[in-house]
């Protein structure tokens, strides 16, 4: 079961097969899905939530369901994602997507954010990245606000895919300390 993670004003947990309505929401609206492969139907975001559940027990995170705080709506999914062989690397990826009535509120920003915290301080990640479509411009926006910048184009899912990086400096600051502690005593 997910640690708790909230934002002001979002409150996270375990995406579950009830969500499938909500995520349908999403799934199904083609302008939500527009840099995605296609649409989702419902066998198709049953295996999604499948998906998710096995990434959450066997690397301890995955996407989480958002729900706002005040009304207790489903807002969208946003969590971490082990993307295999980006590049020829493993990496964690930060990744977001809303229901359309709640862009521009400043949700994904926010969530966004938080999950990039969670990685870094609960996990010890490295770094994380964002896997975008170049054309995607208000996902590109929100990892600049968090702080990821534009490393390289890859090709991911039969076209080409911006990825962002943003690396965990206190990771390489404890690196460098433990490093130093190392030498002192040798």
């Amino acid at each position: 079961m997910f640690r708790e993670l909230e934002t002001e004003r979002l409150k996270f947990r375990d995406l579950n097969r009830s969500d499938i309505d909500n995520l349908q929401e999403i799934f199904t609206d083609p302008v939500a899905m527009e840099y995605y492969p296609s649409t989702k139907t419902e066998s198709e975001t049953l295996e999604w939530i499948d998906w998710n559940i096995k990434s959450y027990q066997e690397n301890g995170y995955g996407l989480w369901a958002l729900i706002n705080k005040c009304t207790g709506d489903f807002v969208g999914q946003c969590g971490l994602i082990l993307q295999r062989d980006v590049d020829g690397i493993d990496e964690i990826e930060v990744a977001y997507l809303l229901v359309r009535k709640y862009w521009g509120n400043g949700f994904a920003t926010e969530a966004a954010a938080a999950c990039r915290d969670f990685a870094f301080s609960k996990l010890a990640c490295k770094r994380v990245i964002s896997l975008i479509d170049p054309k995607n411009l208000a996902s590109l926006r929100v990892a600049e606000r968090n702080g990821l910048e534009y490393c390289k184009n890859v090709t991911r899912w039969e076209k080409s895919i911006s990825v962002y990086v943003q690396p965990n400096t206190s990771y390489n600051k404890s690196s460098q300390q433990d490093a130093s502690k190392a030498g002192a005593s040798e």
